[in-house]
């Protein structure tokens, strides 16, 4: 089969390009294209050399680029809130025009079994605005994004579905909460207070903190992308059921390395969601209760001690 994978060098895409790559063999013959236009987020030495590689923006790739292909995977996208908040124009283009761009090259395909889209637990919003403390985000929920990212990638799901609806074009939509794992980009949260914290470095901390994220080992993320998207079509959730409170996690990793934590209190981030949990009831009657193979502290604990 032939996959293409677009943002295919970033931290999550490149994990799933290798996952391909462990399954050739496994599978019938799989051939991977990836495309990547190689932003300050991409990594061309995470890929593996037996690749075809597109250094392309996905709002410029064609049909004659691609060939004939069995699945499109989207993972490109500008994914920094923090970005998307001093600046939307790059999300709008990319995490929306691009995904539109995809779609229209999906629509030329004549054997194309499912377009993939790699979406995000922000895209249903603040869970605290429920008023339920032990609520947990739904795949048949409203969307409520609270930033142009979550907006821009709320956007690109509801472009899939009216894809599918309109054109029949069969589409995977997957719904993820934070990754970790080898790889990963310095300005995201795990590198940077680790980096912080052996530098004797005062971390920014947004607000009082207590702001709670759930986290998935990419490696998990992507071996269930990958099931999920060579056996079923929809919008799935994929979490871990494993939720921390930023300073509970600043605590954790200052206690391994062994040094005090340094805050630098800064104004909380304007529209700052307090909450994210994802309901993966429908994840676990499909696969099972066994879903993750580690969670976010034992993770610390074997990189770190």
């Amino acid at each position: 089969m032939r996959i293409v994978v677009t943002g295919g060098a970033g931290f999550i895409g490149s994990s799933f390009v290798n996952l391909l790559m462990n399954y050739r063999g496994k599978y019938d013959a799989i051939d991977v294209i990836v495309v990547d236009k190689m932003t300050y987020a991409s990594n061309k030495e995470s890929l593996p050399h037996d690749i075809t590689l597109i250094e392309k923006d996905i709002c410029d790739i064609t049909k004659d680029d691609l060939g004939e292909v069995d699945y499109i995977v989207n993972f490109a996208a500008e994914t920094h809130v923090d970005n998307s908040i001093f600046d939307g124009s790059p999300f709008m283009k990319t995490n929306i025009m691009g995904v539109f761009n995809l779609l229209e090259v999906a629509r030329e395909m004549k054997h194309l079994q499912k377009f993939v889209q790699i979406s995000t637990d922000e895209v249903y919003g603040d869970l605290n605005d429920l008023g339920n403390p032990t609520y947990h985000s739904k795949e048949t929920d409203l969307l409520k994004p609270s930033s142009y990212y979550s907006a821009s990638k709320a956007s690109a799901d509801q472009l899939v579905m009216s894809v599918g609806r309109t054109y029949n074009v069969p589409y995977l939509i997957t719904r993820t909460c934070n990754n970790y794992g080898k790889r990963q980009h310095l300005e995201k949260f795990l590198p940077t207070i680790i980096q912080c914290i052996y530098e004797d470095i005062p971390i920014p901390l947004y607000g009082d903190g207590l702001q709670v994220r759930e986290w998935i080992w990419v490696e998990d993320n992507v071996r269930i992308i990958f099931d999920l998207m060579i056996s079923d079509i929809g919008i799935w959730n994929i979490g871990s059921g494993d939720r921390y409170t930023n300073k509970e996690i600043l605590k954790y990793v200052g206690d391994l390395i062994g040094k005090p934590v340094n805050y630098l209190n800064t104004v909380d981030r304007l529209g700052h969601d307090r909450r994210y949990g994802l309901d993966c009831t429908k994840l676990h009657s499909y696969f099972g209760d066994e879903l993750t193979t580690i969670n976010l502290l034992e993770y610390l604990e074997t990189e770190l001690l």
